[in-house]
Parts: structure tokens; sequence; C-alpha cells
């Protein structure tokens, strides 16, 4: 059990270091909006596994992914989520507090939006399917049990490295609250941001 524990431990430090979808999110969130924004995102994000986990841990993700259709609807739905989200930061006007900018939302905002933005992302199901079998330390004992052990392993370290990446990029950000140059910047790196998740999402 502990070295599988200690196996999947590493795995998951290293993908939530590795540039992808959900961390470069919380990258831009903080960035935007600052540090404190970036942890309750990366909060949502987390907690959104909690469901994936749930999904794996009684087959229901091997269901969705053997269905082509459902899970292309899935895929569509989250794409056009993100799509919406753009949007919205299009929309948003720049001025010149950086925590008042762009896309100012109350925590419970934007941890809805974190949970959201898990949760939309059908490839997560699919990730989850492939990545914890293979760290199941004892197939004879109570599989649940098993999946969500690793689920919780998985969260804690995933908000763990993603905080302290909020952290470096809401520290990096309080030095840009007053140009409005980088301002503009951060409003269509967002925008980019949501539309190249969506596209991700999308690709087969």
């Amino acid at each position: 059990m502990l070295e599988s524990l200690i196996s999947f431990s590493i795995a998951t430090i290293l993908l939530a270091f590795s540039p992808g979808p959900d961390n470069l999110y919380v990258i831009t969130q903080s960035l935007v909006n600052g540090t404190k924004s970036g942890i309750v995102t990366t909060l949502g994000l987390v907690s959104g596994c909690i469901i994936h986990t749930t999904l794996l841990a009684f087959g229901v993700s091997a269901i969705i992914s053997a269905s082509y259709g459902l899970f292309y609807i899935l895929k569509v739905i989250g794409a056009f989520y993100l799509l919406y989200l753009a949007y919205q930061v299009f929309k948003s006007e720049i001025t010149l507090k950086l925590d008042a900018s762009i896309t100012k939302k109350t925590p419970f905002k934007l941890f809805k939006q974190g949970v959201l933005m898990n949760l939309m992302n059908p490839k997560i199901l699919i990730f989850f399917l492939a990545f914890f079998p293979g760290f199941l330390w004892d197939k004879t004992e109570n599989i649940i049990l098993q999946f969500y052990v690793l689920g919780i392993v998985f969260m804690l370290i995933s908000f763990t490295v993603f905080s302290f990446l909020a952290f470096l990029a809401g520290y990096i950000s309080s030095s840009w609250a007053k140009n409005q140059l980088v301002l503009s910047f951060l409003k269509w790196l967002q925008i980019i941001v949501f539309i190249g998740i969506a596209i991700f999402i999308l690709i087969p």
C-alpha cells in the first residue's frame, strides 16, 4: 500500500506542475485577481475531483467513456461553457485597480466556476479511469475505498501545488496593479485561456 501511494504521489506532483488547462487557469486567475482568487478557484477545481472519484469508484466513468455519443455531448457542453466565460471576460471593462478589473467575482462564484470547470471537462473522467487503476495496491481488497484514498491524495497534492502556483502568480501581479497595458494583456490572456481549454476539450 505505502509503495503504491508514494509512487502515486510522485506521479501526481509531476502532473500538477506540468503545464495543463487546470494549473494554467489557476495561474491566470491569480495574475488577474490576486492570490486569494487563485486559491479559491483551486479549491473549486479540486472539489470537482470528488465527483470524478465517485464516478470512477462506482464504474460510471467507464460507461460514459464507452458511449461516444454521451461523451461527445458532455464535451460540447463543457466547451460551450468555457466559450461563454470567454465572452463574459470580453464584455468586461478594464479599470485601474487590478482587484476590481476584468472578472472580479465573489469567492463563492470563483469556487463554483472552478467546480464547473472541472466537472464540464469529460477528459478528466477518462484521465482518472486511465491513471488511478494502475495504483490500486490490492485487487482483492475494497476497490471503492482504494479509489477514494487515491482521490483524496490526488486532491490534497493538487491543491498544494496549485496554491503554490497561485501564490507566485499573485505575488507577480501585485506589481502590475496600475499598468493599463498589462491589464489589457491579462484580459486577453484570460480569453485565450478559456478558448484554448474549450478547444482542448473538443479535440479527440
